[in-house]
C-alpha cells in the first residue's frame, strides 16, 4: 500500500534542498537553483514514508500565480508523481482563491505541462543554458 503523503511548508527546508540539489543541479547542470523567492513561497514536498521523493513551489505576484522547481526523484519517475503534485499545487492554489498559474516549462518537458492544460505563450527564452517557455493555465 502506499505510504505517499504531502506535506506544505514556507521557505525552504533540507528536504526541498536536497531534492532540487539532486535533480536540478547534480542531474540537469543548473548552478543557480535557490533564489530569493524560495524564502517566501510555499513548499510542496510529497513523501514515501520518511523520504522526500518529490517537490515544487508555488507564489503569487497580483491574481497570477506561479508554479516551478517541480521535480521527482529519477527512482520515482515514471509513476505519474510529477502529475499528482502539479494537481496538488493547483488544488493549494484555488483553495487560495487563485485562478491563473504561469510556469516557466524546461522546452524538452511542455508536453508534460501541456498534458496537465497549460498552453505555451511567448517565444523560447534560455535559463542558464536551458531553453524555456512561459506556459499558462486557467483553473
Amino acid at each position: 500500500m502506499e505510504e505517499f503523503h504531502y506535506k506544505k511548508f514556507s521557505g525552504l527546508n533540507d528536504d526541498v534542498v536536497s531534492l532540487r540539489t539532486t535533480v536540478f543541479m547534480q542531474e540537469q547542470g543548473f548552478k543557480n537553483e535557490f533564489d530569493e523567492t524560495d524564502k517566501t513561497c510555499v513548499h510542496v514536498v510529497l513523501y514515501d514514508g520518511d523520504k522526500p521523493i518529490a517537490t515544487c513551489r508555488y507564489f503569487h505576484e497580483g491574481t497570477i500565480y506561479h508554479i516551478g522547481r517541480v521535480a521527482v526523484l529519477k527512482a520515482y519517475r515514471g509513476q505519474n508523481l510529477g502529475h499528482k503534485m502539479m494537481q496538488r499545487a493547483e488544488a493549494e492554489i484555488k483553495k487560495d482563491g487563485g485562478h491563473s498559474i504561469e510556469l516557466s516549462a524546461q522546452l524538452r518537458v511542455k508536453d508534460f505541462y501541456k498534458k496537465l492544460g497549460y498552453q505555451e505563450e511567448g517565444n523560447v527564452y534560455l535559463d542558464e543554458y536551458c531553453e524555456h517557455i512561459t506556459m499558462v493555465k486557467t483553473i
